[in-house]
Formats: structure tokens, C-alpha cells, sequence
């Protein structure tokens, strides 16, 4: 059974204490850092870590100098804010605001860009209806990027949030400016080649309130995006403590909330229902499924004096248990903590936007400024100086900035979705593309996860025909996997069943049962009768082996396993192919676990260890500089999946392993983990070189600007273009193809 599990004391001579904290007001990787780097600046504070995907910070302190209120007042000076309350769900709140902003940026964006774009469309006077459209989306539906941005620039830093406002507002300022004083509305809707590359004062202002509400609905979707892919992986926890039981029934009959049960309260569990809380057995012998906690397929004999786990489910007897934990003392509260910890600690990943922005943007306002000062210091007009700074700002512009991680996203997990892989966000790519280690758990991940009847050894002169009726039919009275797995096998192979008289369970023995008018036993051999060692038995250590006999007599042996997928030496193999080292990690024993990797070819074994020993192996790895992906199925695989670089769930698997992970193979083929890591890296290389043309197109177009060749209609057209090569270059993730199919990307 699965050991109580203990937490360490802190190694402090001050007791360190723990923190969470709910934070409002983020809106990138970068708010994250900053606020990371204040909190970790305060005295008394060991480590602070702040989790951007799930909006919470986590702060280890010396309460002797410290507390919560200075954590509270350290955010709210960075210009965010710790709410009183913990918000139930961010993701859908945040999903709330965005939604009516992008309904609205959308909603009036299309026919501004239309009227702007259109000849056909425009009439006397259409510059005014532009302006009146577009005025909503940039006061509104940008508002959270304005916002965002004077927070940035009070602490005087910069983010994808300060190029959106920037470029948004410069180029609606101008055209308002343009349109209200200079009469851009009294000018020709058309421009020559000449003007148009060596600036528009020839034609006189022009008006690009298309080119920001294009900007505007852009992003606004993407981020709408990004919030839904976060929302799909904060529910781990949730699910987590979802499996528990309800209700318990007491001794005396009474059914209560399983909240009210107290240390040394009785509580009876029948057949097929789940176990309240930890606790010890004071009567009855039954077989308990511990998979939801441990992962294993084969459920545990238990009778008096044993100990058993909340969430549990008792297959068999009927029980009386005595509770030992509740509450958060359960081995179920534990691991839910454990995944909390691997999750809080996990430092966000930065988008390599954010990072190249903080560099970029200062530079293009510093251009911009320095643009208009030389133009007015050689004696040209202001409007001249002036639209020479617009064009380098808008030529800065980040819609293809903008669109170049969302759409390769969209369309990478796109294709994920059809190859039966779901990959949750943008923060995930990064990891794939290190990792070098892939942890395997065994139980339903490299093999079937349910036992099968492998093989029967008759003993000499017993017919199998006979011998897989009769202990069929005891079996097939059991609720233990292993006779499960023995009846269906003896039904499989031809055995007409019947039903059994004076059935008998003896927990930790075996079972038996009269059939045919002969008492048969089933189960380990000093039970069974004498003359097992005479049987003809090739067991490997990856088998089971059950004895049936009568008259005293063993008649012949059950070989029980839980089967490899036939899938999973090809996974291995394509992991390896892709440099990845693999490692079985299971709570089985050594001899099995070995036998199972030598069959698949697994590099490395580590056997007999527990759900919080699995988190250990992962950190072990990560401390000697590995870079870890973890693959498992169970709830016992949650915290090791959190605590991973990179979390692969089977999708096949317990709904906390999968919220917990970051790719959920929904197809539960191993081979699909290999799929999910290769297309992951195309989608980031594709992000990768979308930024670095999007970033090319500006830089190489900025001097340009600046000495007045390129005016803010070209400006416009360049991030146009732009724009369309970013999304051409991502829409080539459709043709990635299934290592599992060709064996080639």
C-alpha cells in the first residue's frame, strides 16, 4: 500500500513560512519578472516566484520580517494588485472582459479597413465615418494595452503592450490630425508611385485609421486565444480533489459529508464504492484498487490492521475503517499540494517578443524623436518633420510583431488536433526544444494498463479445455483484475463458464468455489495443493503466476501480465531519434520494470518508487542539467508532470494528469508523444523566424523612414506585407507529417 506521506521541515533556523498570492493586472511574461525581482528584493524574503499562466505568486519568507500585508503593498507598488479574494476562475474572467473588446474592435475594424482599402467603397466624406468607427476600438478595445503600457512606463520598462499602444495611437493621432487640420478629407483618395515612395506631401495628409483598428482586433484575438489555452490547463488541482468520495456511511448507518469526518470516526465502505479518507482497517478483508493514487493496475489485498487511502475504491468485501487523516492530512491532499508546489514553481517562460521589444521599442522612440528634430533642424516644415517621425513609428508597428507567435500557434496545434495531440499555449514550444530526457511512467503508458491472460500451463494429464472452466468459472465470481483477466482469458479461448456454489474470498490466498461437484482453488500455490513444481513454467519477471487445482492438487498455472503496447517499442525508438534519452520510472518492481524495458528499449530504469519519490527522480535529473519531459497517465504522474520541463499526458489516462500536463496525447499511442515533441519544435522555429522577419522588414525599412523616402501609407504597406508573410509561413505547419505514419517530419 501507499506509504503516508510527510512533509520535511523547512531547513531554517526561522521557520520559514509559505505565501500565495492571487495577482491582478498581468499582462506578459515580463509583468511576471518584474514582479518576481520586487518581491524577491523585500527583506526576509527566501524565494518568490510568480506564475504568469496562472496568475498566483508564491513567496517563502521569514515571518520574524515579513508578511503578507508587505507582499500586497510590494505588488500594488509595481502597479498591480492582490485582490482580497482569490479569483475562482481568472482565465474566464479574463476571457469575459476580452470578449465584448473583440467583439467590438472586429465588429467596426472590418468596414474601416474596407472603406480604407476599397476604391469602389469610398465617397465624399467616408475619412469622417473612418473616424468615427475607429474611435471606439482605440480608446476601448486597445484600452488594456494603453493601460498596460503607463504601468510599463512608470517603472520604465517596456513590453509588446507599449509597441501596440504606441503604434496604435500614433497612427490615429496623426489621421485625426490630418483629417481635422490639415483637410485630409478635401485631398485625392489616390496616390501615385511617386508620391507614395518618397512621401505623401505631394497629395496632400492621409488617414490610417485602418492601419490601427487592424492592429487593435488583431491582437485582442490573439490574446483571446492565449486566454483559452491557459484556461485549459489551470484546473488541475480542481480535478485533483474531484476524485475524492463525498459522503461516508458511518457504523451506525448514518451518511455524512465526508468534511465532517474526524480523526478515529468508523465508516463502512461496500463493494464497488470509494474510500472517504485515510484510515486503518478494524474489520473486514477485501482487495483495493489503488490506481487512481499509485498508477498500478493490480489492486492490494487488505484486512484488519492494514492501511488504506481516501480515494480508493474497495473492489470486493466490505470494510469498517477507522480514520487516521482528514482534510489536508490525506495522501489525496498531499499530492494536490505537491502539484500546487511543482506548478508554483515553475518560472514562466518569457516570449522572445517581450524580450527583443525591450530593447527595440527604446530605440525606435529615440529614432522617431531624433527623426523630427534633424528635419526641423534643417529648415523643413513641421508637417514634414512630423510625418517623417509617424512613418518610423508606424513602420514599427507590430501587427506582423503581432501575429507572429499567435498564428503559428493556431495553426501548429491545428494540425497537433488532427494527429491526436492537444498542445496547451504558446509557453509549451520553448520546452520541446531542449529537452533531452523523457521520463516514462510504465503502468498504461508503455503498456496496456489492464492485466491479460498471457498463458496456461496445464499439469500433465489435465485437459486445458477442463481446467480453464472450472477456474474460470471461480474466478469469474472474483472482482480482482487478476481474476478478471483469468475468466475473460478462459472466455477468449473457448470456456463455456458457469456458475459457482459456496464461493469463498480468501484475502491475501486466493478463492475458491465448488464447480462440478469438486472444490476448486485458485490462487497462490501452498493454497492451491501440492505438485506446482512439477509444472512446465517459462515465467518471465514481467508475469503474474496463478495456481488453480483440486483434491488437493495443483492442475495447472494462469501466466497474468499487463501487456506492452505493441506501440511502444516504436515510440521509444522514434524519442531517440530526436536525442532524447528515455527513463522508466514506475512503482513497480525492478525485475518487472526491467523486464519491460529491455523489451522496448528503454535507456534507464528507476523501479519502486511512490508518486512524491517520481517529483525527486525529475528533480534529480533537472539538478544534474537535464532538461526533462515527463509522459504519464495516472494521478499518481500529476506532480512529476508539473514539476517537468515539458508535462505529456495520456490522454487515455485520469483527468488531473492531463490538466497537469502541457501535450495530452488523446490518441493514448506512445508514438504520438515523439509527434507532439518534433511538431512542437516546427512550430517554434516557425515563431522563431516569423519575429525575425517581422523584425527584418522594420529595421531594414527604419532609416528609410527617417530621411523621408518612405511615407506612412508605404510605412503601412510594408507591415502589410509583413503580415501576410508571417501568416503564409506559418500556414506550412499544415504539411507536417506523422512520425507515426512515414517516419519523417
Amino acid at each position: 500500500m501507499l506509504p503516508r506521506m510527510t512533509t520535511s521541515p523547512p531547513v531554517s533556523p526561522h521557520r520559514l513560512e509559505r505565501c500565495d498570492l492571487p495577482v491582478v493586472g498581468m499582462t506578459c511574461a515580463s509583468c511576471a519578472a518584474r514582479i518576481e525581482s520586487g518581491l524577491g528584493d523585500l527583506p526576509g524574503v527566501a524565494t518568490a516566484h510568480v506564475n504568469f499562466a496562472t496568475n498566483r505568486a508564491t513567496v517563502t519568507y521569514d515571518p520574524a520580517r515579513t508578511g503578507p500585508a508587505s507582499f500586497s503593498a510590494a505588488v500594488a507598488d509595481l502597479g498591480y494588485s492582490v485582490p482580497s479574494a482569490a479569483p475562482v476562475d481568472p482565465e474566464a474572467e479574463e476571457l469575459h472582459d476580452l470578449w465584448p473588446r473583440l467583439v467590438v474592435a472586429v465588429g467596426l475594424g472590418v468596414p474601416v479597413v474596407a472603406l480604407s482599402m476599397v476604391p469602389a467603397l469610398q465617397f465624399a466624406g467616408w475619412e469622417w465615418v473612418a473616424f468615427a468607427l475607429s474611435t471606439p476600438i482605440i480608446l476601448w478595445s486597445a484600452w488594456p494595452f494603453h493601460r498596460a503600457t503607463l504601468v510599463n512606463l512608470r517603472h520604465r520598462a517596456t513590453t509588446m503592450d507599449t509597441l501596440v499602444s504606441l503604434g496604435t495611437l500614433a497612427a490615429y493621432v496623426w489621421s485625426v490630425v490630418a483629417l481635422v487640420f490639415l483637410g485630409a478629407a478635401d485631398q485625392s483618395t489616390s496616390m501615385g508611385m511617386s508620391g507614395a515612395i518618397f512621401g505623401g506631401a505631394s497629395n496632400g495628409p492621409q488617414v490610417y485609421f485602418e492601419t490601427a483598428s487592424a492592429i487593435v482586433a488583431l491582437l485582442l484575438l490573439g490574446k483571446w486565444f492565449e486566454a483559452r489555452a491557459r484556461g485549459r490547463s489551470s484546473n488541475a488541482l480542481r480535478a485533483l480533489l474531484e476524485l475524492g468520495a463525498k459522503t461516508a456511511r458511518l457504523e451506525n448507518g448514518d451518511e455524512v459529508p465526508v468534511s465532517a469526518l474526524r480523526l478515529g470516526d468508523r465508516f463502512v465502505v461496500r463493494p464497488g464504492e470509494k474510500i472517504a479518507t485515510d484510515g486503518t482497517v478494524v474489520d473486514g478483508a477485501s482487495a483495493v484498487d489503488v490506481a487512481m493514487l499509485t498508477g498500478e493496475p493490480v489492486p492490494v489485498d487488505v484486512t484488519t490492521g492494514d492501511a488504506v487511502f481516501g480515494a480508493t475504491v474497495n473492489t470486493s468485501g466490505r470494510l469498517v475503517v477507522e480514520a487516521t487523516a482528514v482534510g489536508e492530512g490525506t495522501a489525496l491532499a498531499q499530492i494536490a499540494r505537491l502539484v500546487e508546489e511543482a506548478q508554483g514553481s515553475k518560472a514562466p517562460v518569457q516570449r522572445l517578443a517581450d524580450r527583443i521589444s525591450a530593447v527595440f521599442v527604446p530605440v525606435v522612440l529615440v529614432t522617431a524623436v531624433v527623426t523630427f528634430g534633424v528635419w526641423l533642424a534643417l529648415g523643413n516644415p513641421a508637417a514634414e518633420a512630423f510625418t517623417a517621425a509617424v512613418a518610423v513609428l508606424i513602420i514599427a508597428c507590430p501587427c506582423a510583431l503581432g501575429l507572429a507567435t499567435p498564428t503559428a500557434i493556431m495553426v501548429g496545434t491545428g494540425r497537433a488536433a488532427q494527429l491526436g495531440i492537444v498542445i496547451k499555449g504558446g509557453e509549451v514550444l520553448e520546452a520541446t526544444q531542449v529537452v533531452d530526457t523523457a521520463v516514462l511512467d510504465k503502468t498504461g503508458t508503455i503498456t496496456e494498463g489492464r492485466m491479460e491472460l498471457a498463458d496456461v500451463v496445464p499439469a500433465g494429464g489435465v485437459d486445458v479445455a477442463d481446467l480453464l472452466r472450472r477456474a474460470g468459472s471461480v474466478e469469474d465470481a472474483s472482482e480482482h483484475p487478476i481474476a478478471r483477466a483469468v475468466a475473460d482469458g478462459a472466455r477468449d479461448r473457448g470456456a463455456v463458464l458457469v456458475t459457482p456454489d459456496r464461493f469463498v474470498n480468501h484475502a491475501g490466498r486466493g478463492v475458491e468455489a465448488v464447480v462440478d461437484g469438486a472444490v476448486v482453488r485458485v490462487g497462490r500455490a501452498d493454497f492451491v495443493g501440492a505438485g506446482s513444481d512439477a509444472l512446465p513454467l517459462v515465467v518471465d519477471d514481467s508475469r503474474t503466476v496463478v495456481f488453480a487445482g483440486w483434491d488437493g492438487a495443483v492442475r495447472g498455472a494462469f501466466l497474468v501480465a499487463d501487456a506492452v503496447k505493441p506501440t511502444s517499442r516504436h515510440a521509444v525508438a522514434a524519442l531517440h531519434q530526436l536525442g532524447i534519452t528515455t527513463v522508466m520510472v514506475t512503482g513497480d518492481r525492478q525485475e518487472t520494470a526491467d523486464a519491460v524495458a529491455a523489451e522496448v528499449g528503454i535507456d534507464r530504469v528507476v523501479a519502486g518508487v511512490l508518486p512524491e519519490q517520481k517529483v525527486e527522480v525529475v528533480r534529480a535529473l533537472q539538478a544534474d542539467g537535464r532538461r526533462v519531459a515527463v509522459v504519464g497517465d495516472g494521478v499518481n504522474d500529476a506532480p512529476a508532470l508539473a514539476q517537468s520541463d515539458l508535462g505529456i499526458a495520456i490522454g487515455t489516462g485520469t483527468d488531473v494528469a492531463i490538466e497537469a500536463s502541457d501535450l495530452t496525447l488523446v490518441s493514448g499511442d506512445l508514438r504520438a508523444a515523439a509527434d507532439a515533441i518534433a511538431l512542437s519544435r516546427r512550430t517554434l522555429t516557425t515563431i522563431k523566424g516569423n519575429l525575425f522577419w517581422a523584425f527584418a522588414y522594420n529595421v531594414a525599412a527604419i532609416p528609410l523612414a527617417a530621411v523621408g523616402l518612405l511615407s506612412p501609407v508605404v510605412a503601412a504597406a510594408a507591415m502589410g506585407f509583413s503580415s501576410v508573410f508571417v501568416v503564409s509561413n506559418s500556414l506550412r505547419l499544415r504539411r507536417f507529417h506523422s512520425l507515426r505514419s512515414n517516419g519523417h517530419r
